[in-house]
């Protein structure tokens, strides 16, 4: 943890602005940002927690996964001219003194209304809104396709940038608040909206984005080859996966520089992230990058996996070509086909929802495969909300969470 001196420091250089653009444009949560940093300043660190988790329970997560370059720091004034406050590492230092410290949060809790609602997925979004929820007296039953709660934060960060001790805290901090979390529970297999509607007032789906994006490499089946969620599933399950030799990434984005850095923590011989674009137009974070690289992982920009050389089934090498940025796309430039030597491969191009599995309950997708939604959350069918990776791309843990905040006001204002 920072020394206070530091901390003290970095809080006076927020201007406690009166329009505060960190809050309301910058942070997906609204959270209050120039107050808890006001409380900062007069060591009152206690207050600064309370603000922080009075808005969002999350606070913890959201300090050190989120991409406060992008959200409240790049809307910070002092960004305009010169560096913005940090106020990630303000915030992070605030929850790090709390732990040290001891200090519980008790979450209010209204009187129950004898409403009921399902959600489906256990991730931000469903979380944050069976939170919402249970303050306001409504019964919240959570079902989880998985072993354990948590979703992307169990199962998809590793636990090197998100301790799982932070994320069973969540956890248990909603069980308390009366939440039945039921896992081992798939949509579609166990249960569908239509059973769910009968036994429930109101469902929000937060089952995220699952299908992973990926392309054929060869026309022989090849060992080797993953999607990025079942390889980041088997390190956080802490199922290390062996013989991976040499790695080769496809993809340029944060899940991409997770994958790279647990290929290393699983044993890869050598890890390369191999990426169509250059490091100006990549999607990761700059210092998710440059962890990966201290981690001893190599970055290979403007390069596109072609397709896979393979023996007895097993792969020895990718053909890549080199390509170029015309008006911000990626194009191939000829002749300059190369290639990589690699062992395994993991696609981590993107996810998105499971259209079938949605089409088949009835809920209606854009021309992007994401569910449409109104301004409360809910989809086409009458009291059906969704929110997180079902309803927009390359979604942030912060913004799902605002997904699902979003959703439970817009069940409370239908009821």
């Amino acid at each position: 943890m920072e020394k206070i001196e530091e901390i003290m420091e970095k809080a006076k250089w927020c201007l406690n602005c009166k329009a505060k653009p960190c809050s309301t444009s910058g942070c997906p949560m609204n959270t209050n940002i120039p107050e808890f940093i006001s409380q900062i300043k007069e060591k009152n660190f206690e207050e600064a927690y309370k603000i922080l988790l009075d808005n969002n329970i999350f606070s913890h997560v959201c300090s050190l996964v989120c991409p406060q370059e992008d959200q409240c720091e790049g809307k910070c004034v002092r960004s305009i001219k010169q560096t913005p406050t940090k106020i990630g590492e303000l915030e992070k230092f605030i929850n790090e003194w709390a732990i040290e410290n001891k200090i519980e949060y008790k979450i209010a809790k209204s009187e129950k209304n004898g409403k009921k609602v399902a959600i489906v997925g256990s991730g931000p979004a469903g979380i944050e809104c069976a939170i919402e929820l249970l303050k306001n007296g409504y019964d919240v039953t959570i079902f989880e396709k998985e072993e354990k709660a948590g979703g992307i934060l169990w199962y998809g960060i590793p636990d090197f940038r998100l301790p799982k001790s932070i994320v069973k805290k969540i956890i248990q901090e909603v069980e308390k608040l009366g939440a039945q979390i039921k896992t081992d529970v798939t949509l579609g297999k166990d249960v569908t909206i239509t059973s769910l509607q009968k036994e429930f007032d109101s469902v929000f789906l937060a089952l995220g984005a699952t299908k992973s994006m990926v392309y054929l490499l060869s026309e022989e089946e090849i060992e080797n080859i993953y999607e990025s969620d079942v390889f980041l599933k088997a390190y956080n399950e802490n199922r290390f996966l062996k013989n991976l030799g040499k790695v080769v990434v496809i993809g340029g984005g944060n899940v991409a520089m997770d994958a790279a850095r647990v290929a290393v923590r699983m044993g890869a011989e050598s890890t390369k992230i191999l990426y169509r674009r250059d490091r100006e137009h990549m999607p990761a974070r700059k210092i998710e990058l440059e962890e990966a690289i201290e981690d001893g992982v190599e970055f290979v920009p403007l390069t596109r996996v072609i397709s896979a050389n393979t023996k007895n089934g097993k792969m020895e090498s990718v053909n890549c070509i080199q390509t170029e940025i015309v008006d911000g796309k990626a194009v191939d430039k000829p002749n300059t086909e190369f290639s990589v030597e690699a062992n395994t491969v993991v696609f981590a191009i993107g996810l998105k929802p499971e259209k079938a599995l949605l089409e088949k309950e009835g809920i209606q997708l854009n021309d992007w495969g994401m569910l449409e939604v109104d301004e409360n959350g809910m989809t086409n069918l009458p009291n059906v909300f969704a929110g997180g990776d079902l309803t927009e791309s390359k979604s942030t843990v912060c913004r799902a969470l605002a997904a699902g905040k979003r959703a439970a006001l817009g069940i409370i204002k239908k009821s």
